[in-house]
């Protein structure tokens, strides 16, 4: 019973920002834990690296695509639904982030963080229903995991407007999308991370130093491989069937604490 709990063996998992980060994280579980994974990234040649290195472990597969743009949305999902005909996990990880003082934020750095980690979140969904709603039933619903961000939790210091934003305004999607989709069978989460070592937290590790950046983390350090993995998973599986609608922070108490 608990191995079918959190059992994902069989399942058709894709994670967009999944060639490197917390994507390239969660792709590694799923992938050792028996999933049949597609991974998608800007960038084909690391995309292709990536899935070609964790298919050592199992099946991974390679969607490139600028999920920035709504064409590329819709070739990536047109895709995708011509090779898999049900898919059970959907993960919103792909982001953008952009840093500026409010007197010289450019419009540019506003719309480049708002299109990539809220408006392709909604299109990507929209765009793979069918394929969800295939999958969905009653007993174990399809899922759609957002990556939102603790940043979008509290107000903080830096001056990543549009980014804190932009996740703020994913955890509330997260929580419209799950209440007008449950009827379908579909569950929507959001796991909201803190600090992990990933290349979008090295220029803060560059600037502070690794215990600048953790000295607020009650847990003393920040998240890693299993960390990432296990909280998908967990919400990927038959053992989450009744959660929905939660934004869940995984930052070593940074939130609770704040």
């Amino acid at each position: 019973m608990i191995n079918e709990l959190f059992s994902v063996a069989g399942k058709t998992v894709f994670i967009t920002g999944g060639s490197r980060g917390i994507g390239l994280m969660m792709a590694h579980g799923f992938v050792a834990a028996g999933a049949r994974v597609y991974i998608s990234s800007r960038k084909k040649d690391v995309c292709d690296a990536a899935a070609a290195d964790l298919s050592k472990l199992g099946t991974c597969i390679s969607l490139p695509a600028d999920l920035g743009k709504l064409s590329e949305v819709e070739r990536v999902a047109t895709e995708l639904l011509a090779r898999e005909e049900n898919l059970h996990v959907l993960i919103n990880n792909a982001g953008a982030t952009w840093g500026s003082t409010i007197d010289a934020f450019p419009e540019a750095g506003w719309d480049k963080v708002m299109d990539l980690n809220v408006k392709s979140p909604f299109f990507l969904l929209q765009k793979l229903l069918p394929g969800l709603e295939r999958a969905a039933h009653a007993g174990d619903p399809a899922r759609v995991i957002n990556v939102g961000s603790v940043d979008g939790m509290h107000t903080p210091l830096f001056e990543n407007f549009s980014y804190a934003s932009s996740k703020a305004a994913l955890h509330h999607l997260t929580r419209m999308l799950a209440a007008h989709l449950a009827k379908r069978h579909i569950n929507v989460n959001c796991i909201a991370p803190g600090p992990f070592d990933t290349d979008m937290m090295r220029p803060m590790v560059n600037s502070m130093g690794l215990d600048g950046v953790t000295s607020n983390v009650p847990m003393g350090r920040m998240g890693d491989t299993l960390d990432a993995a296990g909280v998908a998973i967990f919400l990927a599986a038959r053992a989450s069937a009744y959660v929905t609608g939660t934004v869940l922070p995984v930052d070593g108490g940074l939130f609770g604490a704040s």
